[in-house]
């Protein structure tokens, strides 16, 4: 009788390329969806801040309390990492333990019924077979793990270590595989993205990547994601920005914009530098700036809060998230005094969403009566008649959704899930752009 598998990858799309690994690792197992009666239940877990600690902690009862009696539950990741002794003592509900060094021996794992956590932190390669999920035209590549960053608020440094990459030679065989396979858009990914490579003594392993990625054939589409500003420079920048593959998407969590708390959260870069590097993504061509803020954090005064918020609200990000400051075990800013309460920290973190929210609506408007590539991703969810698509310059899911109501094709013509389109921006409803494709 088949092996079934059911899999829950929380956090973010670096987990996600992990989830990945076990997946393939697991290819005997039939992935389903419904865990109540799955043989194996894995869940791998984030542990950045507390309510992604929650979270995940939620998940695996949830599942625990719907699994079938005779299957193994695996707690894997971040958080399995972080609280390896405490969550062994508390959840005898988990059948194996693993953190974030075994992914790739899941399936010895799981056959023995065995917990392991090796000390050094799985990194992936040309080598290890993944299953990709959610696409059938875009891949996550990860290019290190780990972070050499200080980092006030943060914790993962503290599990993940220090920076390590991979090499340029094992990215290049593993974005030619996953071509040959039908793939042809990528997003790189890593803690810090703009230190590849930093720990090999070469300083512009970004550019490099580029290079070598742009004389790959069938490759259509690229972008980078988690830039850190004391690692970005401007000739970075214009690099990306010159290039004819690479998106001009610059993904820069800034978390604050006053000199004080950046000083604060030991970031590195000044503000005058940091408002530097992100006028310079303003001036390259078909431009599109995503970034996350930190609300809250200890030593943070009203009037620097007033400063992020006017610099949000002027600059007009593309995107951009916000999170309230969360108090982390292990991390510098844990045992900082000048606290701020929990009220003030969730007021704060509700005027800049809003703030962000109106910005973002103003970059949707500006859409309107452009004609954009478009990726249809197939049948929305919203109503059988609209097709869900993306432009093509965007992240996949964290950056939206576009309609698609009509098309020009002509008649027989049908539009296929997967390809790319140009397609005419002509309105928005709510948050949600609709667009007829043109050919």
């Amino acid at each position: 009788m088949e092996k079934t598998l059911h899999l829950v990858s929380l956090g973010c799309t670096k987990n996600l390329v992990d989830s990945e690994v076990m997946l393939g690792k697991l290819s005997d197992y039939k992935i389903i969806d419904d865990p109540s009666v799955a043989d194996v239940i894995i869940v791998n877990t984030c542990g950045f801040i507390e309510s992604a600690k929650q979270e995940s902690i939620n998940t695996v009862l949830d599942l625990d309390d719907e699994r079938k009696e005779e299957s193994v539950l695996v707690m894997a990741g971040c958080l399995s990492e972080r609280y390896q002794k405490e969550l062994k003592n508390d959840m005898p509900e988990i059948d194996i333990f693993t953190g974030v060094g075994d992914y790739d021996k899941i399936d010895e794992l799981v056959d023995e019924k065995r917990s392991q956590f090796t000390p050094k932190v799985f990194l992936t390669n040309e080598n290890v077979d993944r299953v990709i999920t959610g696409s059938s035209y875009h891949v996550y590549i990860k290019l290190s793990e780990g972070c050499n960053q200080v980092c006030s608020f943060c914790a993962i440094p503290g599990f993940k270590g220090k920076l390590f990459s991979r090499t340029l030679a094992s990215i290049e065989k593993e974005v030619k595989n996953l071509v040959a396979n039908g793939y042809y858009d990528f997003s790189f990914v890593s803690q810090d993205s703009s230190s590849f490579l930093r720990d090999h003594g070469i300083n512009d392993g970004l550019e490099q990547l580029i290079d070598a990625i742009e004389k790959i054939e069938g490759v259509k589409s690229a972008r980078i994601l988690y830039l850190y500003p004391s690692t970005t420079t401007l000739a970075l920048i214009d690099k990306i920005g010159q290039s004819k593959l690479f998106h001009s998407y610059f993904d820069m969590p800034l978390q604050h914009i006053s000199q004080n708390v950046l000083k604060i959260m030991k970031r590195g870069k000044g503000s005058e530098k940091l408002k530097e590097l992100m006028d310079h993504m303003k001036k390259q061509p078909n431009n599109f700036v995503r970034s996350t803020f930190i609300v809250g954090h200890p030593g943070e005064t009203q009037e620097d809060f007033e400063q992020l918020c006017n610099y949000v609200q002027e600059y007009k990000f593309d995107r951009a998230n916000v999170f309230s400051y969360s108090d982390e075990d292990g991390t510098t800013s844990y045992d900082m005094e000048d606290k701020i309460d929990q009220e003030t920290i969730d007021s704060r973190a509700q005027i800049l969403g809003d703030i962000i929210a109106k910005t973002t609506q103003e970059a949707l408007e500006q859409k309107i009566g452009q004609t954009i590539q478009v990726i249809v991703d197939g049948e929305s969810d919203e109503h059988e008649y609209l097709l869900s698509a993306k432009d093509i310059v965007w992240a996949p899911e964290i950056d939206g959704e576009i309609y698609i109501n009509d098309n020009e094709l002509g008649d027989g013509i049908q539009i296929k899930f997967g390809q790319i389109y140009n397609a005419k921006i002509t309105e928005l409803a709510g948050d949600k752009l609709l667009a007829t494709i043109i050919n």
